[in-house]
């Protein structure tokens, strides 16, 4: 054990950027979830799930392709999958060219409610997180989420898709 306070404790630039970063990740996923659940009756998971899908080619998607987009537990994604599938917005079945695995495909009551839910949700995005930001803090806040996300993991996260916006 070293007697260097700056190995045992966050020195106050460190801690002052820490702690910003801590109450984003606290605060917005309750806005997020706020906005979709009063508007479109979903959590921010639930339309994450059918977003992903309605990008996937044939809107459809491997269980655990989805879980890994989603950053999530195949129980945890399974149950979300189920509540939209009561909602005849998600249906299951079994992959044909490998029957271990299970395929999640967006149905058309699907497509228009995530069509109704993203006019809401990106005005939301916008809201709170990227119009307070100038062009350039924007690209900055890409490049500095792209190095905190390389050093949790070796995979790339999320990108929206090739041709998506200009």
């Amino acid at each position: 054990m070293t007697d260097d306070p700056s190995d045992a404790a966050l020195l106050r630039e460190d801690l002052e950027a820490w702690a910003a970063l801590a109450t984003v990740l606290e605060w917005l996923p309750t806005a997020l979830d706020s906005q979709l659940e009063r508007d479109a009756d979903l959590t921010h998971f639930e339309y994450g799930i059918l977003y992903a899908l309605a990008d996937a080619p044939d809107r459809t998607l491997r269980m655990s392709a989805l879980a890994g987009y989603a950053n999530s537990s195949l129980s945890r994604l399974s149950r979300a999958v189920s509540r939209l599938e009561s909602r005849a917005w998600v249906r299951r079945s079994r992959d044909p060219g490998d029957g271990r695995s299970t395929l999640a495909r967006l149905t058309d009551p699907g497509l228009e409610k995530v069509e109704q839910a993203t006019p809401g949700h990106v005005g939301t995005v916008r809201r709170l997180v990227l119009d307070p930001l100038t062009r350039a803090q924007r690209r900055q806040l890409r490049e500095i989420c792209r190095r905190i996300q390389s050093s949790i993991r070796d995979e790339d996260g999320w990108r929206p898709p090739s041709g998506t916006g200009t």
